[in-house]
């Protein structure tokens, strides 16, 4: 380190980055981003924004294989893109499929209440509609942790094949610093 007569440090500088993270997958992040030579940013602690943390990062700018570094970077951030939505896919056909179970149930439903108040009331098709309209609003959260399950199940080995895939990224990476 050569010394200048100002403060007895030489001149560095640096780039910035700013990222929001979820909460429980934060030090996986910053231990990732290390790999590309990205520091937390001392002057600026991690703060909580909602559900998410923001991170400021710092990294030198003449940094050795920087173009490299920056690619793997952009690599590793999809991968984390693709897990995001392989986590997201489980539920999203839980909720759908749990939902358009309620709706029908709550179709039978109102079918049930326009057979009772019709002129004359039509009791036995209020009680026959009542039946599936009340297991249209029980079944959903059934349906819902069932095909949550079932698509886990699914997901779960291409979520780790991509842990994979970031291992080695993080690792060549951190190889070229």
């Amino acid at each position: 380190m050569v010394e200048n007569e100002w403060n007895g440090r030489e001149f560095t500088s640096f780039e910035y980055k700013e990222i929001q993270v979820p909460e429980d997958k934060a030090s996986f992040y910053l231990d990732c981003y290390e790999n590309f030579g990205w520091t937390v940013d001392d002057k600026f602690p991690p703060q909580r924004t909602g559900e998410k943390i923001q991170i400021k990062m710092k990294r030198n700018r003449k940094i050795v294989n920087k173009v490299e570094l920056t690619r793997l970077q952009r690599n590793f951030e999809a991968s984390m893109d693709e897990i995001d939505s392989l986590e997201a896919s489980k539920t999203n056909a839980a909720t759908a499929l749990s939902i358009a179970t309620g709706v029908i149930g709550t179709g039978f439903m109102a079918g049930s209440v326009f057979a009772v108040t019709a002129e004359p009331p039509i009791i036995w098709l209020c009680v026959l509609m009542a039946i599936p309209g009340f297991l249209g609003w029980i079944l959903p959260y059934f349906v819902y942790q069932k095909t949550k399950r079932k698509k886990a199940q699914k997901v779960q080995p291409y979520i780790e094949e991509k842990h994979d895939e970031i291992y080695k990224i993080c690792e060549k990476g951190h190889s070229l610093l």
